[in-house]
């Protein structure tokens, strides 16, 4: 009897994370019913969660259009996590000063498997800019933070992935991507066009830590009219070398 308590309870906080998930990805139709079904839960059990949910803040209901969404107590409980990791804790200072001097945003993006995870983010005040991106993931092949964090992994490692991956298709062109992820080894930096949507472009440079492993990158996004090559190579690029560099000795890293 207590292992059958025990094993719904679980799966009762399984499935009220899920809405919080499904509430992080889409927000414009989340009604109680697109929900039920979404999550292949009772319509009564769906309400019972959600009614629990918003009762602490963590979701909140529209009463005109019974649409769902992320509470302030969710926003806060992220906030507070966020800022009780050390690498985001070092990095946000020196994204501020990124940010303000070229008026562009900067993230903060780890890897995660073969994933890159935009941790954090100082926005800039231009008039036209890409979408927040925070708590998003994206192969690790379609944007600068990725290939700037892949390609200092082990270069026998990384042949290896890279042949598997061909094989089966989820990486479209290996061969390219080899090349390109040498050339950030040499280079020190990265930067992608249109892979994380049309006309936008990211430049990002990997930060270590004492023991030279990589831990994330510092990464810089903006569209392609304002990232023209003179900009990004007599700028942006030596600005975030210079931050990464000062991030890094933020974590022992000592360049020999």
């Amino acid at each position: 009897m207590n292992r059958e308590k025990s094993s719904y309870a679980v799966q009762t906080v399984e499935k009220a994370l899920d809405i919080l998930e499904t509430l992080t990805e889409e927000s414009r139709h989340a009604t109680l019913p697109y929900l039920a079904e979404r999550l292949e839960l009772s319509r009564n059990k769906a309400f019972r969660l959600l009614a629990t949910l918003e009762s602490k803040g963590l979701v909140e209901r529209d009463d005109a259009s019974g649409i769902y969404r992320l509470g302030i107590s969710s926003v806060e409980l992220a906030q507070r996590l966020l800022n009780s990791t050390s690498l985001i804790r070092h990095a946000h200072p020196v994204m501020e000063k990124l940010a303000r001097r070229h008026d562009e945003a900067v993230y903060i993006a780890v890897l995660k498997g073969e994933e890159v995870l935009f941790l954090d983010m100082v926005d800039c005040e231009q008039p036209i800019k890409t979408a927040p991106l925070v708590g998003k993931r994206f192969p690790f092949f379609t944007n600068a933070a990725g290939k700037a964090i892949k390609a200092l992994e082990s270069v026998d490692l990384l042949e290896k992935f890279l042949k598997k991956r061909g094989k089966n298709g989820s990486i479209p062109d290996p061969a390219r991507l080899q090349s390109e992820l040498n050339s950030v080894r040499e280079r020190g930096f990265a930067i992608d066009v249109d892979g994380l949507g049309d006309g936008i472009v990211s430049v990002a440079v990997a930060v270590r830590d004492y023991a030279g492993k990589v831990i994330g990158a510092l990464t810089m996004l903006g569209p392609s009219f304002r990232m023209i090559t003179s900009r990004l190579e007599n700028e942006i690029i030596p600005s975030l070398k210079e931050g990464a560099e000062i991030l890094s000795l933020k974590f022992g890293y000592a360049k020999l």
